[in-house]
């Protein structure tokens, strides 16, 4: 009995511990998105005038739900210099015929439509990033994913930072949009619009912008020449990690635009959405190992049951509730405060309901980043390494007498 009540008390205090890290975290959230809204209210206040020539460069995979919709945006912008490049594996790929047909609506927007064939990286997107960079005719290139839909300021916003001749990139904050019905894709959604924008806020707080957002991404074409081009990037899980992260290593500064996209779940039913959050922390394991071990502290509802079942094995109900109840509130409170101010969910009630029950789930998914280094992407199966290389894994390897892991040579 002795033993029990001791393991409670350990229990209780890490409980309490983790809840008092992820008070503090949340409290780092609120200053850091009250600085990105002064900064929001000071760039309304700024008179236009600054449109460089961008090249808006988009890779596409199939025909993926709306798309047509999504696509039309990017041709819609208020911006009067832009052209807009397409690649996908191969020119009948769905997605690639689409964005022809829409392109044919918009005559006064230059469109240009690639194929790469057979990818020449282990990661095939750079193979689209490389061959789009290469036929873009700008000196700015904003990258940007199919999933992503955009209002028309988007690319004013996103050019406006490259005034300062010292900046090299631009990515933006985004929030999730659960199109469908299903419940979790809501939860990814929620993750997406509150958890990562939190991390994203407090990290641009802290050490500044070190790293970009893949679903935007504008860079100056002589930054990428610096780092080895495009191509440098091909081996890499996260290459929009790695791109950001090479770029402010030259002293190039990485901007966070003011300007939130909405990020489209395409994922509905359930093991969709759970390989896909676990591959997303997966790859922040391997991209960010020091940090990615940090995360655990960042959450809270988890922290609120340890404390709650401890407390309760120890004849201290009130102490348990008060924890668990704290817990649920602040995560409630830090979704209403990030999903309503800073990136402006357009259904906060459910967001700040659901946050919560996403945080339980997010602390789940990041202990299982843990259980492999393999991920599921676009259909193939990869094995991640240090740095966060992706490898394709050899199928039904023979035993190896030295016990190292035996993986393809990466795909260069």
């Amino acid at each position: 009995m002795t033993t029990l009540a001791s393991i409670s008390k350990l229990l209780l205090l890490a409980g309490l511990v983790g809840l008092l890290c992820s008070s503090i975290y949340s409290a780092l959230v609120l200053v850091a998105a009250a600085g990105f809204l002064r900064r929001r209210h000071q760039f309304a206040a700024q008179p236009e005038g600054f449109f460089p020539f961008l090249s808006l460069i988009k890779p596409l995979h199939g025909e993926e739900p709306d798309l047509e919709a999504r696509l039309q945006g990017f041709f819609e912008q208020n911006y009067p210099n832009y052209e807009i490049l397409f690649c996908a594996r191969d020119r009948a790929d769905p997605g690639l015929q689409l964005a022809r047909r829409v392109a044919q609506r918009y005559p006064q927007v230059p469109a240009q439509f690639l194929a790469t064939g057979e990818p020449a990286y282990t990661n095939a997107k750079v193979s689209s990033l490389e061959l789009m960079g290469d036929a873009a005719k700008s000196d700015i290139l904003v990258i940007s994913d199919s999933d992503v839909r955009v209002g028309p300021a988007y690319l004013h916003e996103v050019a406006a930072p490259f005034a300062d001749p010292n900046v090299g990139l631009v990515t933006c904050l985004y929030r999730g949009v659960a199109q469908g019905k299903s419940l979790w894709s809501r939860l990814e959604a929620t993750a997406m619009s509150v958890e990562m924008a939190s991390g994203v806020l407090v990290a641009e707080r802290i050490e500044g912008m070190k790293f970009a957002l893949g679903p935007t991404m504008a860079v100056r074409r002589e930054c990428v020449a610096q780092i080895g081009g495009f191509g440098s990037l091909g081996r890499y899980c996260a290459d929009d990690f790695v791109l950001g992260n090479r770029i402010a290593a030259l002293g190039r500064k990485v901007v966070l635009s003011l300007h939130v996209i909405d990020h489209i779940i395409l994922n509905e039913g359930f093991l969709q959405s759970i390989k896909h959050q676990v591959r997303w922390m997966k790859s922040t394991r391997f991209s960010r190992p020091k940090g990615h071990v940090g995360t655990a502290l960042t959450f809270s509802v988890p922290f609120g049951v340890l404390a709650f079942v401890s407390a309760v094995s120890l004849g201290l109900p009130a102490l348990g509730i008060a924890a668990l109840a704290w817990s649920i509130v602040s995560r409630m409170l830090l979704a209403a405060a990030v999903g309503g101010a800073v990136v402006r969910e357009s259904n906060l009630p459910r967001t700040v309901l659901l946050y919560p029950f996403r945080d339980l789930m997010g602390f789940a998914f990041w202990a299982a980043s843990y259980a492999s280094n393999k991920i599921l992407w676009r259909g193939e199966v990869f094995e991640l390494s240090r740095d966060g290389l992706m490898r394709r894994p050899i199928p039904n390897p023979p035993p190896n007498p030295i016990g190292e892991e035996t993986l393809l040579p990466p795909r260069v």
